[in-house]
């Protein structure tokens, strides 16, 4: 028997409630809500733009070329960006003891924004630029944007910033976190996360794997709804968030 919209949230409440280590994975659809397009589907930002300036290879020759794209694709963008509801309230239920970590696909920052304190940045972070000659990082501040390519203020080599480009793999010590999230949680709770990025679509599918209840949170249905979601939230995270936020202090 199909449950209604209030005893799905109920039913998630419940689990996220009654879980002993329920763990948040987020996705690019929790950060629409504040304003930054997604990169992947139909209006996904590479359905209009070709994602070639991001791979490392690329970068390393062509630093000159691709920082004037990452400005415009990635830091004119963030820098309107403010945290959501629903970020908002994944804080308050890490608060609370609910949830005991977030990892997150995005490098926009507004879960440590939101006050989120045990954030696993799995594709790293643009709040941070790190020098390619001296490893250096520095803040992503305008003023160290100011000239591109920036130049490390230590050793004058260029700047990049601290997220994954294509072609490289993910940075420790955030993909063991990740992982070790997928071995010890009792709830995986997915927001806003379509399931299509490999490496990081393989971890709800272990959690999974390892005993884990996953309970989902999207607009539409993904490629774990029918596979490995045991409860799915339909709708905006903003909205369905702050209501099993305030379920499970009921």
């Amino acid at each position: 028997m199909d449950l209604g919209p209030d005893e799905v949230l109920e039913r998630a409440a419940e689990l996220i409630g009654g879980s002993t280590h329920a763990t948040a994975f987020t996705g690019a659809g929790i950060s629409v809500e504040s304003g930054i397009p997604p990169f992947r589907g139909e209006d996904g930002v590479w359905s209009r733009l070709d994602p070639g300036f991001l791979d490392i290879s690329f970068f390393r020759e062509h630093p000159e070329r691709s920082w004037p794209l990452i400005v415009e694709t990635f830091y004119d963008v963030f820098r309107g960006a403010e945290p959501n509801a629903a970020h908002r309230s994944l804080a308050a239920m890490e608060a609370r003891g609910l949830v005991e970590a977030v990892v997150t696909q995005n490098i926009d920052g507004l879960h440590r924004r939101a006050g989120s304190q045990r954030v696993i940045e799995f594709h790293g972070s643009s709040d941070r630029l790190v020098c390619t000659e001296c490893g250096a990082t520095v803040p992503a501040s305008d003023d160290a944007l100011s000239k591109l390519p920036p130049l490390c203020p230590g050793c004058s080599g260029v700047l990049r910033p601290d997220f994954v480009f294509f072609g490289e793999p993910i940075p420790e010590p955030a993909s063991t976190m990740a992982f070790a999230e997928a071995e010890v949680a009792d709830v995986f709770l997915l927001v806003g996360t379509t399931g299509m990025v490999q490496p990081a679509s393989s971890i709800p599918v272990l959690a999974k794997a390892n005993g884990a209840v996953i309970v989902e949170v999207n607009t539409e249905a993904t490629a774990y709804t029918g596979t490995i979601t045991d409860v799915f939230v339909p709708g905006p995270a903003s909205r369905t968030l702050p209501r099993l936020e305030d379920l499970t202090s009921g």
